[in-house]
């Protein structure tokens, strides 16, 4: 299981716990919350109405005067009350009075008169003078038969002379301690599916960043360009700064010995030339000897100094990530330049261009670049040709990608020589001297190709010759 996943559940198990716990503690207490309120209504009703039976209960006409006409006109009435999406249609509630004695001298329901009912909690605690309420069920096997009562105590001239209770079946509020209960558990819901697709985002976007650090490792692995992430938050855009600067140093060190010793290595022989022919001409030969070594040390100087200057350029382009100069260009305009500037080496062979374009999309890149190592290409086509053929160029282009084709007319390339011919100082010698180049130049338009998103190959041609391609992406 992957880091991000891990850190999925890890969320949601934190957030779900969190949130069952409070749906837990919410629904738990919706039903004594609604229970407690309609308690507390209870107490101001049954006050209310102890007060409106006093005068009938002293007159000793509570069953029959106007306090139980009014409840009985009040117990007929039908509100058609919408609460809350729940319609209440009948006035739900049961009045009884009892003496000062606790014994029932009314009741609206006409069940109880007589009865002594002064042990219940709601008289007897009244009749002691303290706040009287009681919870008992109709039938003791159904909770949902109970009912609660608040008592209140009914005073005549300052005289406590009897109890009042209101009763009121629970049933009848249970409705909206479910509703509300529903409701709290569907909200509950919607938070916690919030809570997820939140932490799924965050874990997407982490995974993202994540998966972005690893692409970048793996490149820096394979020796590929690449540049360090960024727009993962600080922290992880931190570590992709410190893995470059990391990817530098290292890169860095084994950069300048590896390059230290090839340069050595393509060195010797120069320098064993010059210092041959120094040696030859300290002994003062004769003239012609003179000359002739007098140029091979001006020959060999030459090549330390191509060998030097493209070793630098070839170093500079290794370590960038991206085109420095990024430009709109023409390809069609960029490869009329390149051959403008060799058309002295084409006319001194005798060489002719043809020029097929398919396209003249444009693409983005280094023009100082894109121009060296098209130049590379065409001295190689150059060399290779035989006097009085022909060159034939053109440029490609796809959705994604434009690609320079230079073909000559030589003997092409030795098979065993097709797999390493874009090293660094691999060469192979010229058909009109037999010279070796540098060996850096395919290495060059190989990676002036990669720093703009393409690569360079060559193959032989079927109809003979030389192929190579520089291919470059568009964006």
């Amino acid at each position: 299981m992957n880091i991000s996943v891990r850190l999925f559940f890890g969320y949601f198990l934190i957030v779900g716990l969190a949130a069952w716990f409070v749906l837990n503690v919410v629904t738990h207490e919706t039903e004594p919350g609604v229970r407690q309120a309609t308690e507390e209504t209870l107490v101001d009703t049954a006050h209310v109405l102890a007060e409106m039976a006093a005068l009938d209960l002293s007159a000793g006409r509570i069953g029959n005067g106007a306090f139980a006409d009014s409840v009985r006109a009040a117990i007929r009435r039908s509100p058609q009350a919408d609460i809350s999406g729940v319609l209440k249609e009948h006035i739900d509630f049961r009045i009884y009075v009892t003496d000062a004695h606790g014994v029932v001298v009314y009741d609206s329901k006409q069940a109880a008169v007589g009865e002594d009912f002064s042990q219940w909690r709601d008289i007897a605690r009244v009749l002691r003078g303290e706040y009287g309420a009681r919870q008992s069920r109709e039938d003791p096997y159904d909770a949902a038969s109970s009912v609660m009562h608040v008592a209140a105590p009914i005073f005549w001239q300052g005289e406590l002379i009897g109890v009042l209770s209101l009763a009121k079946p629970m049933s009848s509020v249970a409705p909206y301690a479910e509703r509300a209960a529903q409701r709290v558990k569907q909200s509950g819901l919607i938070v916690l599916a919030a809570s997820a697709a939140i932490g799924l985002a965050f874990t997407l976007w982490l995974g993202w960043s994540i998966h972005r650090l690893r692409d970048y490792a793996r490149a820096v692995a394979e020796g590929r360009k690449a540049e360090a992430p960024t727009g993962g938050g600080r922290q992880l855009t931190e570590l992709a700064q410190a893995l470059a600067t990391m990817r530098e140093k290292l890169e860095g060190k084994q950069y300048v010995e590896r390059y230290v010793q090839n340069l050595a290595h393509e060195l010797k022989s120069p320098l064993t030339a010059i210092l041959g022919a120094a040696e030859i001409l300290e002994s003062d030969p004769p003239a012609d000897d003179r000359h002739r070594f007098t140029l091979s040390v001006a020959e060999q100087g030459r090549r330390l100094q191509a060998i030097i200057d493209r070793m630098l350029l070839l170093a500079r382009v290794e370590q960038l990530q991206a085109p420095e100069g990024d430009q709109t260009l023409d390809p069609k305009a960029l490869l009329d330049t390149c051959l403008s500037l060799r058309q002295q080496a084409l006319t001194s062979r005798q060489l002719q261009t043809r020029i097929t374009v398919t396209s003249t999309a444009p693409i983005r890149g280094d023009a100082l670049l894109l121009q060296q190592a098209l130049l590379n290409l065409i001295d190689n086509a150059i060399d290779f040709s035989p006097a009085g053929s022909t060159i034939e160029l053109g440029i490609d282009t796809d959705d994604d990608t434009v690609s320079f084709h230079i073909r000559d007319h030589g003997p092409g390339a030795p098979d065993y020589a097709l797999p390493q011919i874009f090293d660094r100082f691999y060469s192979l010698p010229r058909p009109a001297t037999g010279k070796k180049s540098t060996g850096l130049g395919l290495a060059l338009v190989r990676e002036v190709a990669r720093l703009h998103g393409g690569d360079a190959s060559f193959a032989n041609h079927p109809e003979g010759g030389g192929e190579a391609r520089l291919v470059l992406g568009r964006s």
